[in-house]
Parts: C-alpha cells; sequence; structure tokens
C-alpha cells in the first residue's frame, strides 16, 4: 500500500517533511545486521587477541554515536533527540561472524527508524575496519529493520 511520496512538493521537488502538527509520540525501531567471516576471526575476537583491542566495543561505541548524528548523513532526516538505545553483538557460529542489533527510542514527532539503520550499518563497518588487516574478505550484511512501534502507522515487524 503506497502512501504516496512524502519528500516532494507540489511541484516535484525534494524537501523535508513537516512534522510539526503531529502529536509527540513514543516512538522505537530495532535493525540488525551481520558480519561474516572466517572462523578463526571469529575466535579471536571471543578471545579477546584481536590486533586492535576490543572491536566489540569499540563497535558499540561508533554504533551509539552514528544514530545519534543520523540527521547529519541522511540529508532528509530531522534531528530527534534519542531517549535511549541499545546496541549489542552477538556471534553467531553459524555464519560465521557476529550478528549487530541496535534499538533505539524517542518522544517525538517522527520514527527513529534510519537511526537504528545506521548505527547498525556504522557499527559493522567499525567492525570491518578494525578486523580487515587479519580478514579481508569479510562481508556486510543484510542490514534490515525488524521492528519499529509508535506514530502514525503503529507497530510493524519483520
Amino acid at each position: 500500500m503506497s502512501k504516496g511520496i512524502t519528500h516532494l512538493n507540489t511541484s516535484g521537488e525534494v524537501h523535508m517533511v513537516d512534522v510539526g502538527d503531529r502529536p509527540p509520540t513514543r516512538r522505537e525501531a530495532m535493525a540488525q545486521g551481520c558480519l561474516q567471516m572466517q572462523q578463526n576471526t571469529l575466535e579471536l575476537i571471543l578471545a579477546g587477541k584481536t590486533p586492535k583491542g576490543d572491536v566489540l566495543a569499540v563497535a558499540r561505541v561508533a554504533a551509539i554515536q552514528a544514530a545519534k548524528r543520523t540527521w547529519e548523513l541522511i540529508p532528509l532526516c530531522h534531528q530527534i533527540p534519542l531517549s535511549g538505545m541499545e546496541v549489542t553483538i552477538e556471534p553467531d557460529s553459524s555464519l560465521p561472524g557476529l550478528i549487530l542489533s541496535c534499538n533505539c527510542s524517542t518522544t517525538g514527532s517522527t520514527g527513529v527508524e534510519m537511526e537504528a539503520m545506521t548505527a547498525v550499518s556504522i557499527g559493522l563497518l567499525t567492525l570491518y575496519d578494525m578486523l580487515k588487516a587479519i580478514d579481508p574478505g569479510m562481508t556486510l550484511g543484510p542490514i534490515a529493520l525488524t521492528h519499529k512501534q509508535g506514530g502514525r502507522n503503529g507497530a510493524w515487524s519483520r
């Protein structure tokens, strides 16, 4: 079901959507992505023996920082005051690799889907950057929104 393209004005020009008349509501979004790697790379991470130290802690901080700055990276995103964020990184031996998830929340007039997706993307890219010397063949993705709730459209889950 199409709701129309909201980032175009009546002349077809790109503009930022005005959300000022929307009531502030509690909004949450969760996104997830993975980084596939060689099994020995995963083992080094889990043993805490990677050359660049605690790569998981750095990736969590990078994800948080990215979510807070999404409006600076994505041209038509609003600056959103995040009220909370949780970033988790779990090993998955079936990949082998890591699954990074981010849950963002706010009370505002627009959703936090882009913040959650940006956090996952930058968290995974940070992991890649810190591990590329030992495993340049790693693969990112898929990255996807897994859940959202709040606002006009209510809850949605993948």
